[in-house]
């Protein structure tokens, strides 16, 4: 099982936060989604067949980038 946290600065209400939780908890794998609207991060905790790459471009289709680097 892995953990990652991202940044994403384009969180700014509730509906993102939906959003976001519904997306990416439909990935195969993924084991459970916690956002908060406060600090802007979001944590996913997955394992295979979920990977960082697919997470990642996921968040991007949706229209929330996480912060690189």
């Amino acid at each position: 099982m892995s953990t990652i946290t991202y940044t994403i600065p384009n969180i700014s209400c509730s509906h993102c936060i939906h959003t976001i939780k519904n997306e990416i908890s439909d990935l195969t794998g993924v084991e459970s989604v916690e956002a908060e609207l406060d600090t802007k991060k979001v944590t996913v905790t997955f394992d295979a067949p979920a990977s960082v790459e697919e997470i990642e471009a996921t968040l991007e289709e949706i229209n929330y980038p996480p912060l690189k680097g």
